[in-house]
């Protein structure tokens, strides 16, 4: 049961796969029925609204018309999405689906409400700089100083978690060991070129979009990463198989193939050599002599 700040319980009930229906009262949610045990029809989820609050019922009505008339331009189940991976496992179950459907209802989530952010850009192995990894970050400020990342192989609703990466300015990067600072990465590069990008939401005017980006550009290009990757998608894995991987970032021309980038700004409607002319005016920042030290072995 998860109690609100304004006191209603919300309780999801559920019985074999099928999410029972529940009424809306001023208190309580609560079943308004429970299907018949011997019925194999999925049962239909709707809410009754039985509020004695004039309020709750204005606002019922109010959603109510804007979800006739709001538009979904992308498909919000899990069956109708593509399929961007070949994770090992069976699909997913109604039985899941529909635990999936009441969380999103009842619980909070508020940590990844936190993320204010949706990067793209392109990690290396340290282990091996020749192999390369697009990253779709996700990322919230933890503090003014640090952020945390959450990294996915791609923007869609069933894209596979790879990895994180953690970010943090360098007053706080010249206070760590010479050894720990070998582990972290600049970003003046990705940057500057225009490999890192901000993808565009939909009926956002690009010249609009690019203001916003290049303010957001203006505040990573101090920063320094700390990346691992937990699944090596690049080489096919169906799982997140052996230890995390240590990352780096690209620090010159020449190092990630230049098909990668060209695929990756088609896909996402974007010309890297455009944004490079437009973040000419950002300035350069002096790059600790301990960062990138993938490139410096």
């Amino acid at each position: 049961m998860y109690t609100s700040r304004n006191s209603h319980a919300f309780m999801l009930m559920l019985r074999d796969v099928k999410l029972l229906p529940f009424s809306v009262h001023s208190s309580l949610y609560k079943p308004s029925r429970i299907p018949d045990e011997s019925s194999t029809k999925p049962t239909t989820v709707y809410l009754q609204f039985e509020s004695n609050n004039p309020e709750d019922e204005t606002s019922r009505k109010s959603h109510t018309n804007q979800h006739k008339t709001q538009h979904h331009p992308h498909p919000t189940t899990m069956d109708a999405l593509p399929t961007t991976n070949a994770t090992k496992g069976a699909p997913e179950s109604t039985k899941n689906k529909t635990l999936e459907t009441g969380a999103s209802l009842v619980q909070s989530f508020a940590p990844p409400k936190r993320l204010c952010a949706h990067l793209n850009a392109f990690h290396a192995y340290a282990s091996d700089p020749t192999r390369s990894v697009e990253a779709n970050h996700y990322c919230a400020h933890l503090n003014e100083d640090v952020r945390q990342c959450l990294l996915y192989d791609s923007p869609e609703a069933n894209a596979r978690l790879i990895g994180v990466e953690y970010m943090i300015k360098p007053h706080l990067y010249e206070k760590l060991d010479a050894e720990e600072r070998k582990l972290w990465h600049s970003h003046v590069y990705e940057v500057k070129s225009g490999m890192l990008i901000m993808p565009v939401p939909e009926a956002v005017p690009d010249a609009v979009w690019e203001v916003a980006e290049n303010k957001e550009m203006e505040e990573v290009v101090v920063l320094y990463g700390k990346v691992f990757h937990l699944w090596q998608t690049d080489r096919g894995d169906e799982l997140p198989l052996g230890v995390p991987q240590l990352m780096t970032s690209f620090t010159s021309d020449g190092q990630l193939p230049a098909e990668k980038l060209r695929d990756r700004d088609q896909r996402f409607g974007v010309d890297s050599e455009r944004k490079k002319m437009g973040r000419e005016y950002i300035s350069k920042p002096e790059i600790h002599p301990d960062a990138d030290a993938t490139w410096k072995r």
